[in-house]
């Protein structure tokens, strides 16, 4: 009897590769943070960071129409198709003719972007326009900037052939190569440049050639020969197409979402001064456990579910999503419970110094509390999207959430007025959480039923985070008078409740914690 556990598609080799694209992530992550912290004590808050950031902005915002975001709904799941139903020659065969069409569009994106940089740095920072020199720079740095949106997409594409193959180190940690560029340019760029933004936004090209230059080696060793295709009419590319229309307009559905909770903290005789700022920060202490460990998920779990769905495996395809959507919610329930119990000496030790005051850290962490409660909807939304998407429908978690951009919207004007900047996070959890268990309804309608024991494992999960709480909620009685530096003091807190919650999981027999185990083990010497 062959041993389940070595198929590619098993749920250990499934928390191998999402480990491994997780250690990537948070790698990644970190660097990010340094890389901050470098062009803040560089450049501060001026008009020059102030125009560098705007520069970086305007390409990342068609960064995720066609780059990430499209190989994850479009090109994953056809090639995964490809390579189950078809012979490896008309596999890259479809590889030759998609690279070619994405460097024509990605070629076309940068130069009307180039050209058009005047009137889109106008639209997007209209502010700028009474500060001429700042309004000139940021134009300047866009058009050097713009680039690199075709070396990112082209990354991208070749991320997701190597995704198809279940080749994960590579994509995971090549982000890296981008801030370490981006930091090096930043400590030499003022010591040979009068303007060293123009530094920086070398820094930001080099570091996409870096990325896309270390895919090239394991996509010819996945066995990739290039094919100059005699014609650029592809089924597959024209399904692909199809796919990925209603992903951009699902992706305008998300940046509207932001304009929202934009416009309502920007109205300061409502939620308070310091709004906007407040939800930026708490947002960044979200996002990291979102993209350590649902962005190493999703990418692990994708391959995974195209390919079943693929092979018409739906049984195979039914474990896998739940398996998937229950290591969302056991990872990110606790960290819900944590952060919505440590929000503010959180907020205090990563951002309390200079300008960044008490009454900064008090708006924040009542942004981040309010924001923890939607942390596992955040996490698991992502999760059935991409079982949409790897069923090749991405219609329907556009129209989800279109509903659900009019629920938060609703949401944000009823509650910012009592709770501030916290209603504003609280309309974002609820609408997540909306959206989350209304699309794993109708995943659950098209596919059939999916319970196999999820409901008993919710209650297992939460259970064991309400425990964590209470040992968190005692032990921070005994230590608050002990006058410990508030770091110890929140290292011991967090390291007892999740001690306290793998504790009662492992008593509770949750998988999960087996599972994990059981790959530990494997790698110990």
């Amino acid at each position: 009897m062959s041993n389940n556990n070595s198929h590619p598609d098993s749920h250990r080799s499934l928390i191998k590769s999402s480990s491994i694209i997780a250690a990537g992530t948070l790698s990644s992550r970190i660097l990010g943070f340094v890389r901050d912290m470098i062009l803040a004590k560089l450049f501060g808050t001026g008009w020059r960071a102030d125009a560098f950031f705007v520069a970086l902005r305007i390409p990342n915002l068609f960064r995720d129409l066609v780059g990430e975001g499209a190989s994850n709904s479009a090109v994953v799941p056809i090639l995964s198709e490809y390579l189950v139903r078809k012979e490896r020659k008309e596999y890259w065969h479809l590889v030759s003719v998609i690279l070619i069409w994405a460097l024509m569009i990605l070629s076309a994106l940068t130069t009307a972007g180039m050209f058009f940089a005047p009137v889109i740095v106008r639209l997007i920072a209209p502010g700028f326009m009474a500060e001429p020199e700042k309004l000139a720079l940021t134009i300047r740095l866009t058009r050097i900037i713009f680039p690199y949106l075709i070396l990112i997409g082209l990354t991208a594409y070749s991320m997701a052939v190597l995704y198809v193959f279940r080749s994960f180190v590579t994509p995971a940690f090549s982000p890296c190569l981008f801030n370490i560029a981006v930091i090096v340019s930043a400590f030499v760029s003022p010591s040979f440049l009068t303007e060293p933004t123009y530094g920086l936004a070398a820094g930001v090209l080099a570091g996409g050639v870096l990325q896309l230059w270390v895919q090239i080696k394991p996509v010819k060793a996945a066995g990739m020969v290039w094919q100059w295709p005699k014609t650029l009419s592809h089924p597959g590319a024209a399904r692909m197409g199809q796919l990925l229309l209603p992903r951009m307009v699902g992706a305008g559905v998300y940046q509207l979402n932001l304009v929202v909770d934009t416009f309502c903290a920007s109205l300061s005789h409502v939620v308070g001064a310091g709004g906007i700022s407040a939800i930026y920060y708490a947002n960044r202490v979200i996002q990291f456990p979102l993209g350590v460990f649902g962005f190493a998920l999703i990418s692990a779990a994708l391959p995974a579910l195209s390919g079943l769905a693929a092979k018409k495996d739906m049984a195979q395809f039914k474990r896998t999503l739940i398996f998937s959507v229950e290591n969302i919610f056991f990872i990110l329930v606790p960290l819900s419970v944590l952060m919505v119990l440590l929000a503010e000496p959180v907020i205090r030790i990563l951002f309390e110094r200079g300008e960044f005051g008490r009454y900064s850290t008090d708006i924040t962490s009542l942004a981040l509390m309010f924001y923890a409660l939607g942390l596992f909807s955040f996490g698991g939304s992502k999760i059935v999207v991409t079982a949409f998407h790897a069923l090749q429908d991405t219609r329907t978690p556009v129209k989800v959430a279109a509903v659900c951009l009019v629920i938060n919207a609703i949401l944000n004007f009823l509650l910012m007025g009592p709770l501030k900047v916290g209603g504003i996070a609280l309309a974002s959890a609820l609408s997540a959480t909306v959206n989350f268990f209304w699309l794993f309804y109708l995943l659950n309608k098209k596919l059939g039923v999916m319970e196999w024991g999820f409901k008993s494992f919710l209650f297992k999960v939460a259970g064991a985070s309400v425990v964590m709480g209470g040992v968190i909620e005692i032990l921070q009685g005994v230590l608050d008078p002990l006058a410990l530096p508030e770091i110890v003091e929140l290292a011991v807190l967090g390291g007892a409740g999740l001690g306290a919650y793998g504790a009662v999981c492992f008593l509770l027999k949750i998988e999960q914690v087996h599972k994990v185990w059981d790959v530990i083990q494997e790698r110990l010497p």
